[in-house]
C-alpha cells in the first residue's frame, strides 16, 4: 500500500515538472539569446493561440470549462474620444522620400551650392531643402558622372564630385597652342584645352593607386588604339591613349567612385569622356599632369 501511495507522489510531481517546463518554451518575452531580441518565429502565435495548434502549457486543462461568476466580466466603462492631434510639418531625412519625390541627404546645401556654382544641371536654390527642382539637377548631375544610384540625394560622394569638379582651376594648366589633356591629380578631375580655351569641361577621374602613383609633368600622346588589350593585368582598355611608362587615358570598366580601388598609373575615364578625348586627342597632342593624387 506504500509503494501506491509513492508511485503515485512520484508521478503527480513529474508532471507538474513536465508542464512547468513545456510553458516556458512558447514565452514570447524571452528573447531566447538573453539579448532582449525578438521571439523566434512562430512563438508569438502560439502564445495568443493564432496559430490554431495546442502548446504544451494548455496540456491538462479541463475540457468542459466551469461557469464563470457574474461579477467576473465588469461592465465596460463609457469614455470620451480624445480630439486626435493635428499632424506637425515634419523635415525630411536622409531616408524619406520628400514631397519633390527624392530623399534629402546629409548634404543637401552645400551640394546645391556647387551645382549652382558649375551650372547647366537646371535650376537650383540654395537654402538646404530639397524641392522638385534641386531633384531633377542632382539626379541629372549623378547621370552625368556615373554616381550610383541615381536616386537625387545629397550624400558623400555626390557632394564629393560636385566640390571636386566646382574649385578645379582650369588656368594652371600650361595648355599649348594645340589641343592639351589636364588633369588635376590631387583633385582627380580631367579636361581639355584647345588654343587657351577649355573645350572639354573637368570631369571625374581616377589615377594611379598606392605603389602605382601617377607622375605630374609634361608629356604626349605617343601611341593610340581604340580597344588596346593589357599584358599585365589581361583587360581591354577602350580609347586607348598612352603618354609615358605604359600609363594612358582609357576608359573604365568598373566604378570610377570606389575610392578603395585605383588604376596601375592610368587615367581612367567614363565612357562619355574617354568617347570625347579620342574624338579630341592625336598621337603629339600634349599631357599635362599638376598635383599629386592623396595617398600615393
Amino acid at each position: 500500500m506504500r509503494r501506491v501511495r509513492h508511485t503515485s507522489r512520484l508521478f503527480a510531481l513529474v508532471v507538474v515538472v513536465l508542464v512547468g517546463t513545456g510553458a516556458c518554451t512558447f514565452d514570447p518575452r524571452s528573447g531566447g539569446s538573453g539579448g532582449g531580441g525578438a521571439a523566434p518565429v512562430g512563438a508569438a502565435e502560439q502564445a495568443s493561440g493564432a496559430s490554431g495548434t495546442s502548446g504544451p502549457a494548455q496540456h491538462g486543462r479541463p475540457t468542459t470549462p466551469s461557469p464563470a461568476p457574474r461579477t467576473a466580466t465588469p461592465p465596460p466603462k463609457k469614455t470620451t474620444p480624445k480630439p486626435k492631434p493635428k499632424p506637425t510639418p515634419t523635415t525630411a531625412t536622409s531616408t524619406s522620400p520628400t514631397a519633390a519625390g527624392c530623399p534629402q541627404g546629409q548634404h543637401q546645401r552645400a551640394v546645391e551650392t556647387y551645382l549652382a556654382r558649375l551650372g547647366g544641371f537646371g535650376a537650383v536654390t540654395v537654402d538646404g531643402r530639397q524641392s522638385a527642382a534641386d531633384c531633377a539637377a542632382i539626379k541629372k548631375f549623378q547621370q552625368r558622372y556615373g554616381i550610383r544610384p541615381v536616386e537625387g540625394r545629397a550624400g558623400p560622394t555626390t557632394l564629393d564630385v560636385a566640390q571636386r569638379l566646382a574649385t578645379t582651376d582650369t588656368s594652371r594648366c600650361q595648355a599649348g597652342a594645340g589641343t592639351t589633356f589636364c588633369v588635376d591629380l590631387t583633385r582627380q578631375t580631367v579636361w581639355a584645352m584647345r588654343g587657351g580655351r577649355v573645350v572639354m569641361a573637368p570631369t571625374v577621374t581616377r589615377t594611379g593607386m598606392s605603389g602605382y602613383r601617377t607622375p605630374s609633368g609634361t608629356y604626349t600622346v605617343n601611341f593610340r588604339n581604340l580597344k588596346e588589350w593589357s599584358d599585365p593585368y589581361e583587360v581591354w582598355l577602350p580609347y586607348w591613349q598612352h603618354f609615358t611608362q605604359g600609363m594612358g587615358f582609357h576608359e573604365t570598366t568598373t566604378y570610377l567612385h570606389d575610392k578603395s580601388i585605383g588604376s596601375h598609373g592610368c587615367v581612367n575615364l567614363l565612357h562619355t569622356d574617354a568617347v570625347r578625348m579620342w574624338e579630341l586627342g592625336k598621337v603629339g597632342t600634349r599631357v599635362v599632369l599638376i598635383g599629386r593624387r592623396p595617398g600615393t
